[in-house]
């Protein structure tokens, strides 16, 4: 065997242990930060440099922690030659403060706003929402995680020693020859979006992690541009899903496997008393398309499932910790306070599908417009959205807000659509019941697919709150 693949086997036989994100706790820090957005070269294959970019590093960025109640200064410099934004993907604060397109740091400049933390425990992630540049930007290397943490949980004595029995772990595919990192371009990119035939994590290839004989904590990033993952371990062993995107379930949730779209995040607790290595491991792409399946190739290592990450136990044999049977209780918000429903629809037109103009994304029919403030809402109003997808499963993504998923296809909502969101996957119409809380009135928050593609093509719209 010759070429690229038979490059990438022989190099990629190693494990390498986890790289864990640099942790900066913002209470330790007077609460000021500062990210530094750079480019810089990342060596993810032995003796073979790829151009990447990362905050405060070659590729990806520290894991911020902030408190709840607290105001955190964030510092941002621009040291690339483009401009670029941060995003604070899951944090509820007023949309001149939330990086989105409309917060452009231009080279060279300083962003330095300052953010309220008021909301529950929770995994958020920041990453770039630069103006249709956000797919090739993220896909370089610009995302981190961001942790949420307050008394509440605290008290729950849940595992939060971080790299420890608390672990993040961001989850990408990207694309490879030789060992250098390359951007995937072409008609079936722009249709489905970018995906690679190496998978990632931390920016990790065939990544090992040391964790103790007992109950631990992973923090599940899909911070892929397109693919989906589905999750389970190989010795198929159970685990408890304790927390959606925005923060913690009322109790835990006993699954064998989960599915994770791109932007979505979810905490488990893993039990590793037995002492045994095993690994997490993820089938196909579940949303690509029947012919992308049918044309998988040896690129994308084989078998039915691939390795994600492999665990393995350190230490003496432990008692096994009991998960907790509560862990918050929710206000529930009534749907009949809705006043107002809105229907939307992510589409992709005939001439998208040939590789036409970037009209052909978008939602509604309309693509993403600047200067257009789609949709105008009420500060403190309660509405009922229905979402629904052309063609394939969308993760539809709305800044600003936590809603709950009230029906999905008619039906109750599925397990996996239970707990407070801000990402969630649709095709069949999906209704979502959301109260808007945060003022975004001088710069629109977004609404958009996150498979980061189809958004710089055009399927994203905004809405202002006053």
């Amino acid at each position: 065997m010759a070429g690229p693949f038979a490059w990438r086997l022989a190099n990629a036989a190693e494990p390498r242990e986890l790289k864990i994100p640099e942790l900066i706790d913002a209470r330790h820090h007077g609460q000021s930060v500062s990210l530094r957005v750079q480019p810089g070269k990342t060596s993810f294959f032995p003796g073979r440099e790829s151009e990447t970019l990362g905050y405060n590093g070659s590729y990806l960025g520290p894991t911020l922690r902030v408190h709840r109640g607290d105001d955190v200064e964030v510092a941002v410099t621009n040291a690339l030659s483009e401009d670029t934004t941060v995003h604070w993907h899951g944090l509820l604060i007023p949309g001149e403060l939330d990086g989105g397109p409309h917060q452009t740091i231009p080279t060279g400049a300083t962003w330095q706003p300052v953010l309220p933390i008021r909301q529950p425990a929770a995994t958020l992630w920041y990453h770039s929402h630069a103006h249709g540049r956000t797919a090739e930007q993220v896909y370089a290397g610009l995302a981190g995680l961001m942790i949420v943490t307050d008394d509440e949980e605290k008290a729950l004595e849940l595992p939060s020693e971080y790299g420890v029995d608390d672990i993040p772990l961001i989850m990408q595919d990207r694309q490879f020859e030789n060992g250098s990192l390359v951007l995937p371009q072409g008609m079936r990119t722009r249709m489905h979006g970018r995906r690679g035939d190496t998978l990632m994590v931390n920016g990790t290839i065939n990544p090992f992690a040391r964790v103790p004989a007992r109950l631990v904590r992973l923090r599940l990033v899909n911070g892929a541009n397109a693919r989906f993952f589905d999750l389970a371990f190989t010795d198929g062993r159970p685990f408890h899903w304790m927390a959606s995107e925005g923060g913690l379930l009322e109790r835990p949730v006993e699954l064998r496997s989960l599915r994770l779209a791109p932007g979505e995040r979810a905490e488990i607790l893993v039990d590793f008393s037995d002492g045994r290595p095993v690994t997490l491991a993820t089938g196909p792409d579940s949303n690509v398309p029947r012919m992308r399946m049918m044309e998988r190739t040896a690129d994308l290592t084989g078998g039915e499932r691939d390795a994600v990450v492999r665990f393995e136990p350190q230490g003496a044999e432990t008692s096994v910790v009991k998960v907790p049977e509560q862990l918050l209780t929710h206000e529930r918000l009534d749907a009949s306070t809705a006043i107002r429903r809105r229907r939307f629809e992510m589409t992709m037109g005939m001439g998208s599908m040939m590789g036409g103009g970037s009209g052909e994304f978008g939602i509604n029919g309309r693509s993403f417009d600047m200067g257009r403030v789609d949709e105008r809402v009420g500060l403190g109003d309660t509405e009922i959205w229905e979402v629904s997808g052309a063609m394939m499963a969308h993760p539809f993504h709305i800044h600003g807000v936590h809603f709950t998923v009230l029906s999905r296809n008619g039906s109750p909502p599925d397990i996996r659509d239970q707990g407070l969101r801000d990402t969630i996957v649709v095709q069949e119409p999906v209704e979502l019941l959301v109260q808007f809380l945060q003022p975004a009135e001088n710069a629109p928050f977004m609404y958009h697919c996150h498979i980061l593609e189809h958004e710089d093509n055009g399927m994203m719209g905004q809405f202002s709150v006053s």
